[in-house]
């Protein structure tokens, strides 16, 4: 996977490339102190995932991420974990804060081998009824029941179906995927995450916990979601 660091401190861009020294496949092309830098370098060389850091003189991180192709994975690395939710909401694999031990950065590379794999084998939605979706993925028909999602993940221009267990991939965005799903049954959490409300373990009024999953609740969607899972019983913190 060939990969850039992009952050405006020397002194962190030294440490990300010495942890990511001996990593299998992992191809470092180049280390950038700006994203003006680093969109230069996009435009001529193969890029599949950027170590991005979020507070840069000119444009930040998160408007950078923003305006990368779809193919382009990113992984922030920063010293404000209060922008973890902003991060996710840009289609960020993972979100990292300094300093960088090198056994959580080698779990978010494992999550980005593993984003990459799905977008590498993209499914195709071939028919949605009134209780399952039928998608294909690695040349099977998959027939996904709406009772067995426990959540979809949007990234970019696709979406990832999780279910007790699998994961599949397809080529489709988060609104229209929300539009064949049951109302009232399966509701947008943030810019990044629809939840099957009957699959929630826990939460509190930051994150959604399902599995082992945790789903971090945007500020835009928090009170309508809130209002559908709890009704008038709402968190005083709202």
């Amino acid at each position: 996977m060939n990969c850039i660091i992009v952050d405006d401190e020397p002194l962190a861009r030294e440490g990300i490339l010495l942890h990511l020294q001996g990593i299998p496949d992992i191809v470092i092309l180049g280390s950038f102190n700006s994203a003006r830098k680093a969109h230069d370098f996009i435009s001529n060389n193969p890029v599949d995932l950027i170590f991005l850091d979020v507070e840069m003189p000119g444009i930040n991180g998160v408007n950078f991420a923003a305006s990368l192709p779809k193919e382009i994975l990113v992984i922030f690395v920063t010293a404000y974990s209060e922008y973890a939710l902003e991060s996710y909401e840009a289609d960020a694999i993972d979100y990292l804060v300094k300093p960088v031990e090198r056994e959580r950065l080698e779990r978010a590379i494992a999550k980005a081998f593993f984003y990459r794999g799905l977008l590498d084998k993209q499914g195709v939605t071939e028919s949605i009824e009134s209780d399952f979706i039928l998608i294909k993925a690695e040349r099977r028909y998959h027939k996904i029941f709406f009772d067995d999602i426990l959540y979809v993940q949007g990234l970019k221009d696709y979406v990832v179906i999780f279910t007790e267990n699998n994961k599949i991939v397809t080529a489709m965005n988060l609104k229209t995927i929300s539009g064949y799903l049951k109302p009232g049954r399966f509701v947008r959490v943030s810019k990044s995450y629809l939840v099957n409300l009957k699959r929630i373990d826990s939460f509190d009024v930051h994150t959604i916990y399902i599995k082992n999953a945790e789903i971090p609740i945007g500020e835009v969607f928090k009170r309508a979601f809130f209002e559908i899972y709890l009704g008038k019983n709402l968190p005083d913190s709202l």
